[in-house]
Protein backbone atom coordinates (compact mmCIF):
# COMPACT_ATOMS: atom_id res chain seq x y z
CA UNK A 1 0.00 0.00 0.00
CA UNK A 2 1.23 3.50 -0.32
CA UNK A 3 2.46 5.68 2.74
CA UNK A 4 -0.76 7.79 2.02
CA UNK A 5 -3.38 6.21 4.87
CA UNK A 6 -6.30 7.72 6.27
CA UNK A 7 -8.36 6.34 9.23
CA UNK A 8 -11.52 5.68 10.13
CA UNK A 9 -12.84 5.61 14.03
CA UNK A 10 -11.28 6.43 17.38
CA UNK A 11 -8.13 5.66 19.34
CA UNK A 12 -9.82 2.42 20.56
CA UNK A 13 -10.39 0.74 17.23
CA UNK A 14 -9.92 2.78 13.88
CA UNK A 15 -9.98 0.89 10.63
CA UNK A 16 -7.17 2.52 7.87
CA UNK A 17 -7.62 3.09 3.98
CA UNK A 18 -5.27 3.61 1.44
CA UNK A 19 -4.48 2.84 -1.90
CA UNK A 20 -1.83 1.91 -4.34
CA UNK A 21 -1.37 1.85 -8.14
CA UNK A 22 -3.05 -1.55 -8.28
CA UNK A 23 -5.96 -0.78 -5.67
CA UNK A 24 -6.12 2.57 -7.98
CA UNK A 25 -6.76 0.93 -11.20
CA UNK A 26 -9.25 -0.87 -10.08
CA UNK A 27 -11.21 1.14 -7.89
CA UNK A 28 -11.57 3.82 -11.11
CA UNK A 29 -12.87 0.97 -13.68
CA UNK A 30 -14.99 0.06 -11.13
CA UNK A 31 -16.50 2.67 -10.27
CA UNK A 32 -16.89 3.33 -13.66
CA UNK A 33 -18.94 -0.11 -13.80
CA UNK A 34 -20.86 0.40 -10.87
CA UNK A 35 -22.16 3.99 -11.91
CA UNK A 36 -22.87 2.65 -15.44
CA UNK A 37 -24.23 -0.57 -14.07
CA UNK A 38 -26.55 1.62 -11.86
CA UNK A 39 -28.28 3.51 -14.66
CA UNK A 40 -28.87 0.36 -16.41
CA UNK A 41 -30.55 -1.44 -13.40
CA UNK A 42 -33.27 1.77 -13.54
CA UNK A 43 -33.72 0.14 -17.13
CA UNK A 44 -34.33 -3.08 -16.05
CA UNK A 45 -36.51 -2.04 -12.74
CA UNK A 46 -39.91 -1.50 -14.01
CA UNK A 47 -40.84 -4.54 -15.03
CA UNK A 48 -39.64 -6.12 -11.61
CA UNK A 49 -41.97 -4.80 -9.21
CA UNK A 50 -40.66 -3.84 -5.72
CA UNK A 51 -37.26 -3.42 -6.42
CA UNK A 52 -36.58 -2.40 -2.45
CA UNK A 53 -34.19 -6.32 -2.08
CA UNK A 54 -32.41 -5.14 -4.81
CA UNK A 55 -31.48 -1.82 -4.04
CA UNK A 56 -30.06 -3.28 -0.37
CA UNK A 57 -27.92 -5.99 -1.66
CA UNK A 58 -26.69 -3.57 -4.07
CA UNK A 59 -25.40 -1.18 -1.71
CA UNK A 60 -24.02 -3.97 0.83
CA UNK A 61 -22.03 -5.32 -2.85
CA UNK A 62 -21.11 -1.73 -3.58
CA UNK A 63 -20.19 -0.85 -0.16
CA UNK A 64 -17.67 -4.10 0.06
CA UNK A 65 -16.44 -4.29 -3.48
CA UNK A 66 -15.24 -0.63 -3.24
CA UNK A 67 -13.86 -0.84 0.19
CA UNK A 68 -11.94 -3.73 -0.45
CA UNK A 69 -9.97 -1.64 -3.04
CA UNK A 70 -9.03 0.63 -0.25
CA UNK A 71 -8.32 -1.44 2.89
CA UNK A 72 -4.78 -0.87 4.17
CA UNK A 73 -5.65 -3.22 7.69
CA UNK A 74 -6.54 -6.61 7.82
CA UNK A 75 -9.51 -5.92 9.94
CA UNK A 76 -11.21 -3.62 7.82
CA UNK A 77 -10.39 -5.90 4.25
CA UNK A 78 -11.57 -9.03 6.06
CA UNK A 79 -15.20 -7.04 7.26
CA UNK A 80 -15.76 -5.39 3.73
CA UNK A 81 -14.65 -8.65 1.99
CA UNK A 82 -17.91 -10.45 3.93
CA UNK A 83 -20.00 -7.79 3.65
CA UNK A 84 -19.38 -8.00 -0.49
CA UNK A 85 -19.71 -12.06 -0.24
CA UNK A 86 -23.26 -11.71 1.46
CA UNK A 87 -24.37 -8.75 -0.56
CA UNK A 88 -23.08 -10.44 -3.85
CA UNK A 89 -25.50 -13.54 -2.89
CA UNK A 90 -28.80 -11.74 -2.02
CA UNK A 91 -28.18 -10.05 -5.43
CA UNK A 92 -28.41 -13.23 -7.15
CA UNK A 93 -31.81 -13.90 -5.46
CA UNK A 94 -33.32 -11.07 -7.29
CA UNK A 95 -32.72 -13.07 -10.55
CA UNK A 96 -36.59 -14.05 -9.25
CA UNK A 97 -35.49 -17.39 -11.39
CA UNK A 98 -36.25 -21.31 -9.48
CA UNK A 99 -32.21 -21.91 -9.83
CA UNK A 100 -31.65 -18.42 -8.10
CA UNK A 101 -31.87 -19.93 -4.43
CA UNK A 102 -29.88 -22.82 -5.15
CA UNK A 103 -27.38 -20.46 -6.95
CA UNK A 104 -27.09 -18.25 -4.25
CA UNK A 105 -26.30 -20.49 -1.45
CA UNK A 106 -23.91 -22.11 -3.49
CA UNK A 107 -22.19 -18.86 -4.04
CA UNK A 108 -22.66 -17.87 -0.20
CA UNK A 109 -21.39 -21.70 0.88
CA UNK A 110 -18.47 -21.18 -1.21
CA UNK A 111 -17.46 -17.76 -0.29
CA UNK A 112 -17.62 -18.55 3.66
CA UNK A 113 -15.67 -22.06 2.97
CA UNK A 114 -12.77 -19.61 1.27
CA UNK A 115 -13.05 -16.80 3.83
CA UNK A 116 -12.02 -19.78 6.59
CA UNK A 117 -9.01 -20.66 4.90
CA UNK A 118 -8.19 -16.72 4.29
CA UNK A 119 -9.23 -16.06 8.46
CA UNK A 120 -6.75 -18.22 9.21
CA UNK A 121 -3.90 -17.36 6.89
CA UNK A 122 -4.84 -13.68 8.19
CA UNK A 123 -4.27 -14.98 11.94
CA UNK A 124 -1.47 -16.64 11.55
CA UNK A 125 0.14 -13.71 9.97
CA UNK A 126 -0.53 -11.47 12.68
CA UNK A 127 1.53 -14.09 14.79
CA UNK A 128 4.64 -13.24 12.65
CA UNK A 129 7.58 -12.27 14.59
CA UNK A 130 8.54 -8.66 15.07
CA UNK A 131 5.21 -7.93 13.36
CA UNK A 132 3.40 -4.79 15.09
CA UNK A 133 -0.25 -3.54 14.08
CA UNK A 134 -2.47 -5.54 11.42
CA UNK A 135 -1.64 -3.27 8.39
CA UNK A 136 -1.65 -5.43 4.91
CA UNK A 137 1.73 -4.18 3.49
CA UNK A 138 3.72 -5.26 7.11
CA UNK A 139 1.82 -8.45 7.45
CA UNK A 140 2.80 -9.38 3.52
CA UNK A 141 6.22 -8.30 3.80
CA UNK A 142 6.90 -10.34 7.28
CA UNK A 143 5.74 -13.64 5.94
CA UNK A 144 8.74 -14.67 5.07
CA UNK A 145 10.15 -14.66 8.33
CA UNK A 146 7.47 -17.23 9.74
CA UNK A 147 8.20 -20.30 10.87
CA UNK A 148 4.75 -21.77 8.89
CA UNK A 149 5.27 -19.42 6.01
CA UNK A 150 4.60 -22.16 3.64
CA UNK A 151 1.65 -23.15 5.33
CA UNK A 152 0.61 -19.45 5.35
CA UNK A 153 0.83 -19.06 1.48
CA UNK A 154 -1.17 -22.21 0.99
CA UNK A 155 -4.26 -20.99 2.85
CA UNK A 156 -4.08 -17.81 0.51
CA UNK A 157 -3.69 -19.96 -2.38
CA UNK A 158 -6.56 -21.63 -1.70
CA UNK A 159 -8.97 -19.35 -0.42
CA UNK A 160 -8.29 -16.74 -3.13
CA UNK A 161 -8.57 -18.94 -5.71
CA UNK A 162 -11.70 -20.30 -4.42
CA UNK A 163 -12.93 -16.81 -4.61
CA UNK A 164 -11.14 -16.33 -7.87
CA UNK A 165 -13.36 -19.49 -9.76
CA UNK A 166 -10.45 -20.93 -10.08
CA UNK A 167 -10.92 -24.75 -11.64
CA UNK A 168 -11.54 -27.01 -9.96
CA UNK A 169 -13.62 -24.83 -7.46
CA UNK A 170 -15.40 -22.70 -10.45
CA UNK A 171 -18.59 -24.46 -10.35
CA UNK A 172 -20.26 -21.37 -8.60
CA UNK A 173 -19.29 -18.69 -11.41
CA UNK A 174 -21.49 -20.25 -13.98
CA UNK A 175 -24.12 -21.05 -11.55
CA UNK A 176 -24.19 -17.21 -9.84
CA UNK A 177 -24.14 -15.19 -13.15
CA UNK A 178 -26.56 -17.20 -15.18
CA UNK A 179 -28.89 -17.00 -12.33
CA UNK A 180 -28.39 -13.25 -11.37
CA UNK A 181 -30.16 -9.93 -12.61
CA UNK A 182 -28.03 -8.83 -15.45
CA UNK A 183 -27.05 -5.74 -14.14
CA UNK A 184 -26.28 -7.80 -11.15
CA UNK A 185 -24.13 -10.13 -13.49
CA UNK A 186 -21.92 -7.77 -14.53
CA UNK A 187 -20.79 -5.86 -11.51
CA UNK A 188 -20.57 -9.57 -9.94
CA UNK A 189 -18.11 -10.56 -13.58
CA UNK A 190 -16.34 -7.26 -13.29
CA UNK A 191 -16.01 -6.11 -10.24
CA UNK A 192 -16.51 -8.25 -7.45
CA UNK A 193 -14.37 -11.22 -8.62
CA UNK A 194 -11.70 -8.58 -8.72
CA UNK A 195 -11.54 -8.56 -4.45
CA UNK A 196 -9.67 -12.04 -4.89
CA UNK A 197 -7.31 -10.40 -7.40
CA UNK A 198 -6.32 -7.64 -5.21
CA UNK A 199 -6.02 -9.53 -2.24
CA UNK A 200 -3.38 -12.13 -4.32
CA UNK A 201 -1.44 -8.80 -5.10
CA UNK A 202 -0.94 -7.86 -1.74
CA UNK A 203 -1.20 -10.72 0.46
CA UNK A 204 1.16 -13.15 -1.45
CA UNK A 205 4.82 -12.72 -0.67
CA UNK A 206 5.89 -12.08 -5.03
CA UNK A 207 9.51 -11.35 -3.29
CA UNK A 208 9.71 -15.23 -1.58
CA UNK A 209 6.80 -17.10 -2.65
CA UNK A 210 7.89 -20.93 -2.46
CA UNK A 211 8.04 -22.72 -5.28
CA UNK A 212 5.25 -25.28 -5.14
CA UNK A 213 1.95 -22.89 -4.28
CA UNK A 214 3.52 -20.70 -7.14
CA UNK A 215 3.45 -23.32 -9.38
CA UNK A 216 -0.02 -24.73 -8.50
CA UNK A 217 -1.35 -21.31 -9.53
CA UNK A 218 -0.15 -20.97 -13.18
CA UNK A 219 -1.00 -24.87 -13.47
CA UNK A 220 -4.18 -24.70 -12.22
CA UNK A 221 -4.80 -20.93 -13.79
CA UNK A 222 -4.25 -22.33 -16.84
CA UNK A 223 -5.90 -25.50 -16.82
CA UNK A 224 -8.64 -22.95 -16.38
CA UNK A 225 -8.27 -21.10 -19.10
CA UNK A 226 -8.58 -23.67 -21.16
CA UNK A 227 -11.43 -25.33 -19.37
CA UNK A 228 -13.20 -22.39 -19.40
CA UNK A 229 -13.01 -21.97 -23.07
CA UNK A 230 -13.74 -25.92 -23.97
CA UNK A 231 -17.18 -25.71 -22.10
CA UNK A 232 -18.18 -22.11 -22.89
CA UNK A 233 -17.90 -23.46 -26.61
CA UNK A 234 -20.76 -26.67 -25.71
CA UNK A 235 -23.35 -23.31 -24.62
CA UNK A 236 -25.67 -21.07 -26.27
CA UNK A 237 -26.58 -18.75 -24.05
CA UNK A 238 -24.99 -15.99 -24.25
CA UNK A 239 -24.56 -15.34 -20.11
CA UNK A 240 -23.78 -18.75 -19.50
CA UNK A 241 -20.75 -18.44 -22.76
CA UNK A 242 -19.66 -15.20 -20.68
CA UNK A 243 -19.27 -16.68 -17.19
CA UNK A 244 -17.70 -19.69 -18.82
CA UNK A 245 -14.92 -16.90 -20.17
CA UNK A 246 -14.79 -15.70 -17.04
CA UNK A 247 -13.37 -19.09 -15.43
CA UNK A 248 -11.00 -18.64 -18.20
CA UNK A 249 -9.87 -15.40 -17.90
CA UNK A 250 -9.71 -15.34 -14.10
CA UNK A 251 -7.73 -18.60 -14.97
CA UNK A 252 -5.36 -16.66 -16.73
CA UNK A 253 -4.71 -13.71 -14.19
CA UNK A 254 -3.83 -17.00 -11.52
CA UNK A 255 -1.12 -17.77 -13.56
CA UNK A 256 -0.23 -14.58 -14.00
CA UNK A 257 0.30 -14.16 -10.13
CA UNK A 258 1.65 -17.50 -9.77
CA UNK A 259 4.45 -16.51 -12.53
CA UNK A 260 4.80 -13.22 -10.66
CA UNK A 261 5.81 -15.56 -7.69
CA UNK A 262 7.89 -17.73 -8.96
CA UNK A 263 9.73 -15.11 -10.95
CA UNK A 264 9.65 -13.06 -7.91
CA UNK A 265 8.97 -10.10 -10.29
CA UNK A 266 7.93 -7.86 -6.92
CA UNK A 267 7.54 -4.76 -8.48
CA UNK A 268 6.12 -5.25 -12.62
CA UNK A 269 3.86 -8.70 -11.80
CA UNK A 270 1.03 -6.24 -9.42
CA UNK A 271 1.08 -4.05 -11.82
CA UNK A 272 0.54 -6.19 -14.37
CA UNK A 273 -2.13 -8.55 -12.96
CA UNK A 274 -4.08 -5.13 -11.92
CA UNK A 275 -3.75 -4.00 -15.62
CA UNK A 276 -4.73 -7.83 -17.10
CA UNK A 277 -7.56 -7.30 -14.67
CA UNK A 278 -8.61 -4.14 -14.54
CA UNK A 279 -9.48 -4.31 -18.67
CA UNK A 280 -11.64 -7.68 -18.10
CA UNK A 281 -13.25 -5.90 -15.50
CA UNK A 282 -14.17 -3.03 -18.40
CA UNK A 283 -14.93 -5.92 -21.16
CA UNK A 284 -16.71 -8.66 -18.91
CA UNK A 285 -19.11 -5.81 -17.20
CA UNK A 286 -20.04 -4.35 -20.56
CA UNK A 287 -20.69 -7.57 -22.29
CA UNK A 288 -22.84 -8.56 -19.94
CA UNK A 289 -24.28 -4.95 -20.46
CA UNK A 290 -24.78 -5.92 -24.15
CA UNK A 291 -26.91 -9.23 -22.89
CA UNK A 292 -29.37 -7.24 -20.74
CA UNK A 293 -29.66 -4.50 -23.79
CA UNK A 294 -29.94 -7.61 -27.06
CA UNK A 295 -33.95 -7.29 -27.05
CA UNK A 296 -34.20 -3.48 -27.33
CA UNK A 297 -30.78 -2.49 -29.71
CA UNK A 298 -30.54 -2.65 -33.49
CA UNK A 299 -27.94 -5.40 -34.93
CA UNK A 300 -25.46 -2.99 -35.80
CA UNK A 301 -25.80 -0.90 -32.77
CA UNK A 302 -24.89 -3.79 -30.45
CA UNK A 303 -22.44 -5.74 -32.52
CA UNK A 304 -19.98 -3.31 -33.92
CA UNK A 305 -18.90 -2.53 -30.31
CA UNK A 306 -19.60 -5.96 -29.19
CA UNK A 307 -17.35 -7.25 -31.70
CA UNK A 308 -14.30 -4.98 -30.69
CA UNK A 309 -14.42 -5.32 -27.23
CA UNK A 310 -15.37 -9.12 -27.54
CA UNK A 311 -11.96 -9.30 -29.36
CA UNK A 312 -10.09 -7.66 -27.32
CA UNK A 313 -10.69 -10.19 -24.71
CA UNK A 314 -8.16 -12.22 -27.12
CA UNK A 315 -5.64 -9.63 -28.03
CA UNK A 316 -7.09 -7.71 -31.25
CA UNK A 317 -4.33 -4.93 -32.06
CA UNK A 318 -5.27 -1.32 -30.91
CA UNK A 319 -8.14 -2.31 -28.49
CA UNK A 320 -7.18 -2.65 -24.65
CA UNK A 321 -7.42 -5.72 -24.52
CA UNK A 322 -3.93 -5.80 -27.23
CA UNK A 323 -2.32 -3.49 -24.16
CA UNK A 324 -3.71 -6.00 -21.16
CA UNK A 325 -1.64 -8.85 -23.45
CA UNK A 326 0.93 -6.97 -23.63
CA UNK A 327 1.32 -6.47 -20.52
CA UNK A 328 1.29 -9.59 -19.21
CA UNK A 329 3.96 -11.22 -21.23
CA UNK A 330 6.74 -10.51 -19.18
CA UNK A 331 5.31 -12.44 -16.86
CA UNK A 332 4.28 -15.47 -18.81
CA UNK A 333 7.63 -15.30 -20.45
CA UNK A 334 8.84 -16.81 -24.11
CA UNK A 335 9.06 -20.37 -22.94
CA UNK A 336 6.36 -23.04 -22.36
CA UNK A 337 4.21 -20.93 -20.43
CA UNK A 338 4.30 -18.48 -23.22
CA UNK A 339 3.46 -20.95 -25.82
CA UNK A 340 0.43 -21.82 -23.54
CA UNK A 341 -0.46 -17.71 -23.09
CA UNK A 342 -0.63 -17.41 -26.93
CA UNK A 343 -2.64 -20.33 -27.51
CA UNK A 344 -5.68 -19.12 -24.85
CA UNK A 345 -5.52 -16.09 -26.86
CA UNK A 346 -6.29 -18.15 -30.50
CA UNK A 347 -8.47 -20.24 -27.55
CA UNK A 348 -10.23 -16.93 -26.21
CA UNK A 349 -10.99 -15.91 -29.62
CA UNK A 350 -12.70 -18.56 -30.46
CA UNK A 351 -14.84 -18.48 -27.62
CA UNK A 352 -16.03 -14.68 -27.80
CA UNK A 353 -17.19 -15.04 -31.48
CA UNK A 354 -18.91 -17.95 -30.39
CA UNK A 355 -20.27 -15.47 -28.17
CA UNK A 356 -21.30 -12.75 -30.67
CA UNK A 357 -23.00 -15.40 -33.10
CA UNK A 358 -25.40 -16.58 -29.92
CA UNK A 359 -25.90 -13.13 -28.85
CA UNK A 360 -26.70 -11.85 -32.43
CA UNK A 361 -29.82 -14.12 -32.47
CA UNK A 362 -30.68 -12.13 -29.48
CA UNK A 363 -30.63 -8.66 -31.07
CA UNK A 364 -34.03 -7.04 -31.64
CA UNK A 365 -36.51 -9.85 -30.78
CA UNK A 366 -39.89 -9.70 -30.83
CA UNK A 367 -42.32 -10.23 -27.22
CA UNK A 368 -40.43 -7.26 -25.15
CA UNK A 369 -43.21 -6.01 -22.95
CA UNK A 370 -44.12 -2.64 -22.58
CA UNK A 371 -42.41 -2.31 -18.87
CA UNK A 372 -39.52 -3.71 -20.44
CA UNK A 373 -39.35 -1.08 -22.94
CA UNK A 374 -39.66 1.99 -21.31
CA UNK A 375 -36.34 1.12 -19.84
CA UNK A 376 -34.75 0.04 -23.05
CA UNK A 377 -32.78 3.89 -23.83
CA UNK A 378 -31.00 3.38 -20.39
CA UNK A 379 -29.99 0.16 -21.23
CA UNK A 380 -28.70 0.71 -24.35
CA UNK A 381 -27.05 3.72 -23.60
CA UNK A 382 -25.26 2.62 -20.54
CA UNK A 383 -23.60 -0.37 -22.80
CA UNK A 384 -22.75 1.80 -25.80
CA UNK A 385 -20.94 4.12 -22.67
CA UNK A 386 -19.67 0.76 -21.07
CA UNK A 387 -18.00 -0.43 -24.23
CA UNK A 388 -15.96 2.97 -24.92
CA UNK A 389 -14.94 2.80 -21.55
CA UNK A 390 -13.29 -0.19 -22.01
CA UNK A 391 -11.76 0.80 -25.17
CA UNK A 392 -10.64 4.25 -23.97
CA UNK A 393 -9.59 3.83 -20.55
CA UNK A 394 -6.85 1.48 -20.52
CA UNK A 395 -5.26 3.02 -23.33
CA UNK A 396 -5.69 6.65 -21.20
CA UNK A 397 -3.95 4.18 -18.49
CA UNK A 398 -0.70 3.24 -20.53
CA UNK A 399 -0.04 6.56 -22.11
CA UNK A 400 -0.22 7.82 -18.74
CA UNK A 401 2.87 5.65 -17.99
CA UNK A 402 5.04 6.91 -20.52
CA UNK A 403 5.37 3.50 -21.74
CA UNK A 404 5.54 3.28 -26.10
CA UNK A 405 6.63 -0.61 -26.18
CA UNK A 406 2.99 -1.80 -28.02
CA UNK A 407 3.25 0.50 -30.81
CA UNK A 408 6.25 -1.92 -32.11
CA UNK A 409 5.43 -3.29 -35.53
CA UNK A 410 6.79 -6.64 -33.89
CA UNK A 411 4.21 -6.45 -30.83
CA UNK A 412 1.70 -5.50 -33.03
CA UNK A 413 2.38 -8.84 -35.18
CA UNK A 414 2.26 -10.76 -31.78
CA UNK A 415 -0.95 -9.51 -31.07
CA UNK A 416 -2.66 -10.12 -34.30
CA UNK A 417 -1.64 -13.58 -35.11
CA UNK A 418 -3.39 -15.50 -32.88
CA UNK A 419 -6.51 -13.46 -33.07
CA UNK A 420 -6.17 -14.21 -37.06
CA UNK A 421 -5.51 -18.10 -36.35
CA UNK A 422 -8.55 -17.80 -33.43
CA UNK A 423 -10.90 -16.63 -36.39
CA UNK A 424 -9.72 -18.71 -39.01
CA UNK A 425 -10.57 -21.86 -36.79
CA UNK A 426 -14.06 -20.53 -35.61
CA UNK A 427 -15.06 -20.52 -39.17
CA UNK A 428 -14.42 -23.40 -40.31
CA UNK A 429 -15.65 -25.34 -37.15
CA UNK A 430 -18.80 -23.21 -37.29
CA UNK A 431 -18.77 -24.53 -41.04
CA UNK A 432 -18.11 -28.06 -40.15
CA UNK A 433 -20.97 -28.14 -37.69
CA UNK A 434 -23.55 -26.89 -39.92
CA UNK A 435 -22.48 -30.01 -42.32
CA UNK A 436 -22.53 -32.02 -40.18
CA UNK A 437 -25.20 -31.46 -38.81
CA UNK A 438 -27.82 -30.40 -41.26
CA UNK A 439 -27.54 -26.42 -40.76
CA UNK A 440 -27.51 -26.35 -36.82
CA UNK A 441 -24.94 -24.35 -36.09
CA UNK A 442 -25.58 -24.89 -32.45
CA UNK A 443 -25.17 -28.23 -32.48
CA UNK A 444 -22.43 -29.41 -30.00
CA UNK A 445 -19.61 -31.71 -31.02
CA UNK A 446 -19.11 -35.10 -28.72
CA UNK A 447 -15.95 -33.83 -27.49
CA UNK A 448 -17.58 -30.98 -25.95
CA UNK A 449 -20.52 -32.57 -24.43
CA UNK A 450 -18.51 -35.17 -22.96
CA UNK A 451 -16.17 -32.12 -21.37
CA UNK A 452 -19.71 -30.22 -20.65
CA UNK A 453 -20.99 -33.11 -18.89
CA UNK A 454 -17.36 -34.01 -16.89
CA UNK A 455 -17.43 -30.44 -15.96
CA UNK A 456 -21.16 -30.97 -15.00
CA UNK A 457 -20.09 -33.88 -12.55
CA UNK A 458 -17.56 -32.06 -10.96
CA UNK A 459 -20.08 -29.28 -9.91
CA UNK A 460 -22.39 -31.79 -8.29
CA UNK A 461 -19.99 -33.17 -6.65
CA UNK A 462 -19.29 -29.77 -4.87
CA UNK A 463 -22.50 -28.78 -4.41
CA UNK A 464 -23.09 -32.34 -2.64
CA UNK A 465 -20.22 -31.51 -0.18
CA UNK A 466 -21.17 -27.95 0.29
CA UNK A 467 -24.68 -29.84 1.59
CA UNK A 468 -22.72 -32.30 3.57
CA UNK A 469 -20.72 -29.39 5.25
CA UNK A 470 -24.13 -27.34 6.06
CA UNK A 471 -25.25 -30.36 8.00
CA UNK A 472 -25.65 -28.47 11.50
CA UNK A 473 -24.14 -32.15 13.45
CA UNK A 474 -21.03 -31.50 10.82
CA UNK A 475 -21.01 -27.67 10.77
CA UNK A 476 -20.95 -27.71 14.63
CA UNK A 477 -18.41 -30.40 14.83
CA UNK A 478 -16.50 -28.16 11.98
CA UNK A 479 -16.63 -25.02 14.40
CA UNK A 480 -15.40 -26.84 17.78
CA UNK A 481 -12.38 -27.98 15.20
CA UNK A 482 -11.82 -24.65 13.76
CA UNK A 483 -11.81 -23.28 17.52
CA UNK A 484 -9.49 -25.49 18.76
CA UNK A 485 -7.05 -25.24 15.79
CA UNK A 486 -7.03 -21.81 16.88
CA UNK A 487 -6.82 -21.82 20.31
CA UNK A 488 -3.66 -24.27 20.23
CA UNK A 489 -2.26 -22.49 17.20
CA UNK A 490 -2.59 -19.05 19.26
CA UNK A 491 -0.82 -20.75 22.23
CA UNK A 492 2.00 -22.15 20.36
CA UNK A 493 2.98 -19.08 18.59
CA UNK A 494 2.95 -17.30 21.89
Amino acid sequence: MSSGTWTLGTSRFALEFGLDAPGAMLLAAGALLWIFAAIHAIGWAPSRGNTGAFAVAWLMTLTGSIGVFVSADVVGFYFLLAVLSVGASALVLQGAQPASLRAAAVYLGVALLAEAFLLAALVLMAQSPGISGLRIDALAAGIAQHPRADLIVWLLVVGLGMKAGVVPLHFWMPMAYRAAPTPAAAVMSGVVVKASVIAMIRLLPLHSMPSAPAIALVVLGLSGAFFGVAIGLGKRDPALILAYSSVSQLGFIAAMVGMGGAKALVLAAPTAVAFYAMHHLLVKGALFLAVGAAPFARVRLLMWPAGVIALGLGGLPFTGGWLAKYASKDLMGDGFVGVLAVLSSIATTMLMLHFLRHLRVCAGRDGVSDARRAGAGLMVATWLAMALASVLMPWWIYLATDQRGAFSAFAVWSAAWPVAIGVALSTLISRWVRTQHGGDSAQTPAWLTSMERAGQRMSIAGEHVDTWVRRWPVAGLLLLGVCAATYFALRTWH
